[in-house]
């Protein structure tokens, strides 16, 4: 379903991605796990199309994506929910959620019906629909910004850190719900630094250090991998 095949990205004179290659097939959940620095965000950046690579292929559904715009990318199905959340902290819940349909802005009727739906896969977002998004406790907000990407109505959801800065409880049902959404036949790409959480739900994951992916395997193989186990796990 989404294929990236030897991508590079430079800035300038610095390589942030140097001939990444990984694949999500339909219905997976595939964990990117890596430290700051690594270039997860950066790949998720070039997949959406808001940085342009310098060679390779991102192969969404068959067809090479790398010269699209992001407007295009989205309203295909390949949904970026970015790190940091990006909410517009002075406008409502509703309208923030709104803004997820723009791209289906003709289709008013599709686009509240998927803000219901948000509203039932997060019940306290419709208690608090007409508060400021800025008023909301961070893992409230994280919800508000996973519920945005979803009105985009994602084939594919590339989640940036959503546990980054929330505490342990909200981490363990956020990661529930992230289950949740790819049982219901959405494919998401996580990147995570919180690895054994990520581990625990995915079907596969890759390892990126400085911009090169340097492993991959299902989930068993690197729970069990105690080069894994040393980095990300605590061992």
């Amino acid at each position: 379903m989404l294929k990236i095949d030897n991508v590079s990205l430079k800035y300038g004179a610095f390589t942030a991605l140097n001939r990444v290659s990984l694949r999500a097939d339909q219905g997976e959940l595939i964990v990117l796990l890596g430290a700051n620095g690594a270039g997860k965000s950066t790949l998720f950046l070039a997949i959406s199309g808001v940085h342009p690579i310098a060679e390779g292929k991102i192969l969404y559904q068959g067809e090479d994506i790398a010269k699209w715009k992001s407007p295009r990318i989205v309203k295909e199905g390949l949904v970026h929910c970015p790190e940091g959340r990006k909410l517009f902290p002075g406008m409502s819940v509703y309208k923030n959620l709104q803004l997820g349909g723009y791209v289906h802005k003709k289709d008013k009727k599709g686009v509240e019906e998927q803000i219901e739906e948000v509203f039932e896969l997060f019940p306290i977002l419709k208690e608090k629909q007409h508060q400021m998004a800025g008023s909301l406790s961070g893992g409230q907000q994280q919800m508000v910004a996973i519920g945005r990407a979803l009105v985009s109505r994602p084939k594919v959801l590339l989640l940036d850190e959503p546990s980054l800065g929330l505490a342990p409880l909200v981490v363990k049902q956020m990661f529930e719900v992230i289950q949740r959404i790819n049982a219901q036949g959405t494919t998401v790409l996580l990147a995570e630094q919180n690895a054994y959480s990520a581990l625990k739900i995915c079907h596969r994951a890759y390892v990126m250090e400085r911009g090169n992916v340097i492993l991959e395997g299902d989930k068993e193989s690197l729970l069990h991998n105690e080069d894994i186990k040393k980095a990300y796990l605590g061992a």
